[in-house]
């Protein structure tokens, strides 16, 4: 049996008229490997854990705003991926190991819950709805996936990705990245200037990791019918309207390969995340009693 073992601190008391689902708690979770993996905790309902996607950890990207206006409904957990913000990253890495994090997670959120995941996050979600048990539903937005000749693959960019980060050029593999996931150039040139940029240094040895989740699914080929065919439970894949096309692609073609998939377009959105457009669909779904 796994061994979990959580180390709470409250973030702060409730105060004078503050709703209980507006008090957050942070704690930290021992993954399999002895790796520490550090979350919040916020709202009062059923769990829910949000996995990122590459370069946002609690302190960078929408999670935060996302899990604040699902905690009415919901006690919803973010966390910062192995590598990233307060956990820590034991080599060597594995896709496996992630899924042993979302394991320990689970446990702490009492044995069961819903997942959702973004971008590679969505990915890694999948994979664990393929391995693990407690996952009741799994929402996901935006995999990544090229299932056709719709755009480039992208098996040099990560290679660059990973020789990049290897060699310590860790603004050299963000710019590469940001690159890969269409950042216009000009952005890409003026970012190094922003405050961010420090902190998507400070995690850029992750990305690698972010190519081990989605690579093999980026080569322009359709998705394997049979390898998520153990995922039975209720699965919300979610597109944004004015995505590229590719994405489009592959996320309905993933939809239709799940054995309990249910396929959804955000009209107006991106892969940008903005977390208030997301909020009603997830509610509903993960409030619908199952058939």
């Amino acid at each position: 049996m796994q061994e979990i073992t959580a180390i709470e601190a409250k973030e702060r008391a409730p105060g004078i008229g503050q709703s209980p689902a507006a008090v957050a708690s942070k704690g930290t979770v021992l993954s399999k490997d002895g790796t520490p993996i550090a979350f919040t905790r916020v709202g009062d309902g059923p769990p829910v854990i949000l996995v990122d996607g590459a370069l946002c950890y609690r302190a960078m990207g929408e999670s935060g705003q996302l899990a604040a206006l699902l905690a009415p409904y919901f006690t919803v957990f973010t966390y910062d991926r192995r590598g990233r913000g307060g956990s820590g990253d034991t080599v060597p890495y594995a896709v496996e190991r992630e899924i042993e994090d979302i394991a320990a997670l689970l446990s702490e959120a009492g044995g069961a819950a819903f997942l959702w995941g973004m971008s590679s996050g969505a990915v890694l979600a999948l994979e664990a709805a393929n391995r693990l048990g407690g996952i009741k539903k799994l929402a996901l937005y935006e995999a990544p996936f090229i299932v056709d000749d719709s755009r480039s693959t992208t098996e040099r960019d990560w290679a660059r990705i990973a020789e990049a980060v290897a060699a310590n050029r860790r603004s050299e593999a963000v710019k590469l990245f940001l690159n890969l996931v269409g950042v216009p150039a000009f952005f890409i040139a003026v970012m190094p200037l922003m405050p961010m940029w420090s902190k998507l240094k400070a995690i850029a040895h992750t990305l690698p990791y972010d190519g081990a989740i989605v690579g093999d699914n980026q080569r322009g080929k359709p998705l394997p019918t049979e390898h998520w065919a153990s995922v039975t439970v209720p699965a919300l894949v979610v597109d944004g309207g004015k995505s590229s096309a590719w994405m489009r692609h592959g996320n309905r073609s993933l939809a239709s390969v799940l054995p309990n998939g249910r396929y959804q377009t955000l009209e107006g959105q991106t892969h940008m995340l903005r977390p208030k457009a997301h909020v009603p669909i997830l509610v509903e779904f993960f409030k619908q009693k199952e058939e």
